[in-house]
């Protein structure tokens, strides 16, 4: 059978299924411009960017468009140019210019494009200069001044994450992106993934940012500052900070912070191997008590918000493990005020998350300690750790790497998968399967947990046990498995969830990346863990020494969690 070409700037590309003609131009190795579209996302047509010009002088959105056989466009023309930098210079009428100043300068779409047409003036008065901030919200900020309207935050709020929380408000020229009734974006029903700021092209919607706090703590000479890192992280910053894409930077890191001046540096990876120690304890005693069932995972602070919002009847499903952030942060902290070489000193306690939620999770009462205190003082996001090795002046590339900081050295590869959907489920898997040889492993591994699919359904045999197991990332995803078990029509066991899409590899706190850039995420993470000698959280002997020196008979109370169910 003869395929079907269509003519991309008189290149013959072969239709091989393609929904649009974009995928066809960017087959064809043309970098289209575009504002609005994503292939994650629902196709919207606003911006025009991508229009292309056929041979009877018709122009076409290549993002809304369908490829037919025989059709010839060009991408590139003197009427195309003309309209394109037309529309740039409109969009910069009504935006803040404060690039200098601004959070996403570096990687602001409206900036490059800018640059890329050589929009050298703008004939049209700025009719947006003051900003309008929203910063109620400890995850994110939003800024309408620098608003585009191009409504990718609006379509990954309501179609990917099924939260809702912002929309189009307004007519005509008062349009902007908000919430209803201007209510400020903390109390909507927002989850804080910071996905809404993760396809923003633009400073619109940013990460709230605890750099300033940090470096503050770092300066004082009578608090000890005390960071983890959790595992995406690593899989995260090589390309930002002149690595190539795909390397592994977590032994930079490390020497990275002590040279910014943190006092100790840990792996959350650790605390990872906790969480799959308590975790696949419940996850055997609902086994025994048949129930109930299914059990969620508690990893994931945006699912947790999800589900107290939209489904409180689930909650008693929900572990009572704490994330592994808290539960090492409750280590920390216990293992740091009563040892005597830093008592009577301040300890300040930094997590490095691919998460912006984590950021609400620091905060909330549930984790306050007996004296009042925060477990954890400060989030930052590997965006703001890329930040402070900028402003440390590290070269990052060349530095070399070292391990973490003792005692809490010793990682294990279940653990480091956490990063990537799929993986707490494996790492449990990984626990309660009582065979514990390499053939035992490669079996969990192919036993259809891995993938970045966003909803993965397998089964697993442990004894004369058939576990029916459920992984999803994105919360739309998991709305729509939610429904399938409160029908009837599905059963299982264990449900893994976690909000952003593919994991945390691809949360809002990690640099903006593309599907290719995500899978080589996920496939770093898995490497890594094909390299660790110690495959399972339980084989971790810093875990035993965990439980036995320094938390003891506080296990509990320390490593668990009993969120308030509240009326739906």
């Amino acid at each position: 059978m003869m395929k079907e070409y269509m003519l991309i700037d008189k290149i013959p590309v072969p239709i091989e299924g393609e929904k649009n003609i974009l995928a066809l131009v960017q087959k064809a190795g043309i970098d289209m411009p575009t504002f609005c579209y994503y292939s994650e996302l629902s196709v919207y047509g606003a911006c025009r960017m991508c229009m292309v010009e056929d041979d009877r002088g018709n122009m076409h959105a290549a993002c809304s468009t369908p490829p037919k056989a025989g059709m010839s466009v060009v991408t590139n023309s003197a009427r195309l140019r003309k309209y394109r930098k037309n529309i740039l210079e409109l969009l910069l009428a009504n935006h803040c210019r404060d690039c200098t100043t601004c959070e996403k300068s570096e990687s602001c779409r409206l900036k490059e494009l800018a640059r890329r047409f050589y929009i050298e003036d703008v004939r049209f008065p700025n009719g947006k200069t003051e900003p309008e901030r929203d910063e109620s919200s400890v995850c994110i900020s939003i800024d309408h001044s620098k608003c585009i309207l191009c409504g990718d935050c609006v379509r990954m709020c309501n179609e990917v994450q099924n939260v809702g929380a912002i929309s189009f408000v307004g007519r005509g020229s008062k349009m902007e992106v908000g919430t209803a009734f201007k209510v400020p974006i903390a109390n909507t029903q927002c989850v804080g993934c910071g996905q809404c700021s993760a396809v923003c092209p633009t400073g619109a919607i940013v990460v709230q940012k605890n750099v300033t706090r940090t470096w503050e703590a770092i300066y004082d000479p009578n608090t000890v500052v005390v960071a983890q890192i959790a595992p995406a992280v690593r899989a995260g910053v090589a390309k930002e900070l002149g690595e190539e894409n795909g390397v592994i930077a977590a032994g930079k890191i490390f020497a990275a912070m002590r040279r910014m001046g943190f006092n100790h540096v840990y792996d959350t990876t650790t605390g990872a191997d906790l969480t799959v120690t308590e975790e696949a304890a419940e996850f055997l005693e609902r086994l025994k008590d048949d129930g109930p069932f299914p059990m969620f995972t508690s990893c994931c602070p945006a699912w947790i918000r999800y589900a107290e919002n939209k489904h409180p009847e689930l909650m008693p499903n929900i572990s009572t493990c704490r994330s592994p952030m808290q539960m090492f942060g409750s280590v920390i902290k216990e293992y740091f005020e009563h040892n005597e070489k830093t008592a009577g000193k301040r300890i300040f306690s930094v997590a490095v998350m691919p998460c912006t939620a984590k950021k609400y999770e620091a905060i909330r009462p549930e984790f306050k300690r007996p004296d009042g205190t925060d477990t954890i003082d400060a989030i930052i996001t590997t965006q703001e750790l890329i930040q402070m090795i900028h402003e440390a002046g590290i070269d990052f590339k060349n530095i070399s790497p070292e391990s973490s900081s003792m005692p809490f050295g010793g990682t294990s590869g279940a653990g480091v998968i956490f990063g990537v959907t799929g993986g707490v489920t494996e790492a449990v898997l990984r626990n309660v399967e009582p065979d514990k040889t390499y053939s035992a492993l490669q079996q969990i591994a192919m036993s259809g947990v891995r993938g970045l699919e966003g909803v993965k359904e397998t089964t697993y045999q442990v004894g004369d046990q058939e576990l029916k197991i459920a992984v999803v990332s994105g919360l739309g995803n998991a709305e729509k498995l939610i429904r399938k078990v409160q029908s009837g029509e599905a059963f299982y066991h264990l449900i893994e969830v976690m909000a952003c899409p593919r994991g945390c590899i691809a949360g809002a706190g990690q640099p903006f990346a593309r599907s290719r850039e995500k899978a080589e995420r996920a496939k770093n993470l898995y490497t890594t863990d094909n390299m660790t000698q110690i495959k399972r959280s339980e084989s971790n002997p810093a875990i035993d020494e965990i439980y036995a020196k320094y938390i003891g008979r506080k296990a509990h109370s320390l490593l668990h969690v009993h969120y308030k169910v509240k009326k739906k």
